[in-house]
């Protein structure tokens, strides 16, 4: 998303006083002709031309038992011989073109990906991840390469070089050989542009994969990349894994370079952005970081402490002491990720973990009052920049228009539907531009809430945290409406605390029973809407849909 930004989007349009003023806003200008669908024709072709030279050179390879194979299985493999390079490559090619043909979540062919699988095979030194196939976030560079971040303005625009990450996950052998679909500008937890077109959830065609790393959850969800590099700045990596039934890492802001990453809100440093892999389990989010966390990456980025992965930690039994929760008192989580952290909670209880209640204090501050002035702290002006002379993807217009409207008006707006919906009024209030003495003042603010957070931490001794994330899946064109939920996410981000999700359960029957009659903490229309309505309740839901707890 980033995600940051669509605990507004939800905050627009809630209510009928200011839907009327809004259309005023509305944009006027006449839709142009309609742009591609799927990677553009040259990435299309050299992808569909590459899977093909794949079936000739490889005609006895078994894909379908190295696509089972876990990352950990494959990389042992691959290291050892027993397993050739080539055969790995174009199995998980062939399943790319395969998925992105039904699901539409691949952008870009990295055709040097061929040349350096010959490279590497020369090569004496077998990194961590040699000849691993890597699928890559759009708005991570690589050379010779657009990182659009779905806006054509950025078309036939490609990098001068490697973003730092993609070097290390080179030189570590694995093989980058895709880049993935993200929403228009990256501000948004859905995931659609008017070049590449909408990607879909693998699990239910009529849902989103999640934003803004969703083309990444789709592709690896599917079995089309056994590993991805995505980023995160509000719940960009956790929602797609959310929604698609994976698991991320978001890491904490300066663990992985963002030499080469380009950013949805530049110069933005309220809300940290944080780089992590996605994968299907656990034990491949932990192998990837241990490929990145080298000398490499310390070297091409001295601003990345040289702390290498520390295996004691990740490899002890001891029991730990674990804080839970399941609702932070400001977005009614739906039955399904309540029900997932109080299952984990029961597991770990049994495994000899000790589980004790953990709040998240003033999340309606921080979701307000530093949230919202963080990432708009210029107005919206840097944010608005992306679309001069840029048709607008009408699954991120809703924000648009508020942004785009006069301070003047936003003010105006906010006092009539305070009394209606007074976290809408709140968050209209708190777009407005900051003077620089203002703006230090706000980053003191978030220094003495992470402390506050740190403070209740140390008193319970807690190791960890347990916590729900945003899920089920919702429909295409939702997350536009919806919602505040993102505060479970962008938590994380402003205390700049590693956070990852991992899938534990299904959505059940009695999950969608018992969502008919939910309501949100505030019953305002921000908590009725898409939670509980009864017209809303079924639509969003995705059955057999994975929901998901994290740890941070």
């Amino acid at each position: 998303m980033e995600a940051g930004a669509s605990l507004l989007s939800a905050l627009l349009c809630c209510s009928a006083a200011a839907g009327g003023l809004l259309l005023l806003l509305r944009w006027r200008g006449r839709p142009g002709p309609g742009l591609r669908r799927g990677p553009g024709p040259g990435a299309a072709g050299r992808l569909e031309r590459a899977a093909a030279r794949g079936r000739e050179q490889t005609p006895d390879v078994e894909a379908d038992h190295i696509l089972s194979l876990s990352l950990a299985e494959l990389s042992e493999k691959l290291r050892d011989g027993s397993l050739s390079p080539d055969c790995v490559f174009y199995a998980y090619l062939d399943k790319a073109l395969q998925v992105t043909n039904e699901v539409n979540c691949v952008t870009d062919y990295l055709q040097e990906s061929e040349s350096q699988l010959q490279q590497m095979k020369r090569q004496e030194k077998k990194g961590l991840l040699y000849g691993v196939p890597v699928s890559i976030k759009d708005s991570i560079n690589c050379q010779g390469h657009d990182s659009t971040l779905g806006l054509v303005k950025r078309l036939k625009k490609p990098a001068a070089e490697d973003s730092v990450v993609v070097q290390v996950l080179k030189r570590q052998g694995a093989i980058p050989f895709v880049k993935t679909n993200v929403p228009q500008s990256l501000l948004s937890y859905d995931c659609s542009n008017l070049i590449f077109g909408q990607t879909v959830n693998p699990l239910d065609h009529t849902k989103t994969p999640g934003g803004s790393s969703g083309g990444e959850g789709a592709l690896i969800s599917s079995g089309g990349s056994i590993l991805g590099i995505g980023t995160d700045v509000g719940g960009s990596l956790r929602i797609p894994a959310a929604f698609c039934g994976i698991c991320t890492l978001k890491s904490t802001g300066g663990r992985l370079s963002k030499k080469g990453v380009v950013a949805s809100i530049p110069g933005q440093k309220s809300a940290v952005v944080g780089i992590g892999p996605m994968a299907r389990d656990v034990d491949s989010l932990a192998l990837c970081m241990r490929a990145l966390l080298c000398e490499d990456m310390f070297h091409l980025d001295p601003t990345v402490p040289p702390v290498p992965f520390n295996e004691e930690v990740f490899s002890s039994s001891r029991p730990l002491r674990i804080g839970y929760y399941d609702s932070d008192s400001f977005t009614m989580p739906g039955p399904s990720m309540r029900r997932a952290v109080l299952e984990t909670k029961q597991l770990l209880e049994n495994a000899g973990h000790t589980l004790v209640p953990f709040k998240p204090s003033r999340i309606e501050h921080l979701v307000f009052d530093l949230s919202v002035r963080g990432l708009f702290a210029d107005g919206c002006s840097t944010f608005l920049n992306h679309f001069k002379g840029e048709r607008e993807d009408p699954n991120i217009k809703e924000l648009l228009l508020l942004c785009k409207a006069p301070s003047w008006l936003r003010t105006l707006l906010s006092w009539i539907v305070k009394p209606i919906v007074p976290r809408l009024a709140n968050a209209m209030r708190n777009m407005k531009e900051r003077s620089v003495k203002e703006l230090w003042k706000l980053h003191c603010e978030i220094e003495e809430y992470c402390q506050e957070f740190i403070a209740e931490w140390r008193k319970l001794d807690l190791d960890v945290v347990l916590g729900p994330v945003l899920g089920p899946a919702f429909p295409i064109g939702f997350p536009g409406k919806l919602s505040v939920a993102a505060s479970y996410t962008i938590l994380y981000n402003y205390l700049d605390f590693p956070a990852g999700v991992v899938p534990v359960t299904t959505v059940t029957e009695e999950d969608e029973e018992e969502l008919k009659n939910h309501r949100g903490h505030y019953n305002d229309r921000l908590s009725v809407e898409g939670w509980g309505c009864p017209w809303q309740c079924s639509a969003w839901l995705c059955r057999g849909r994975r929901s998901c707890a994290f740890g941070s």
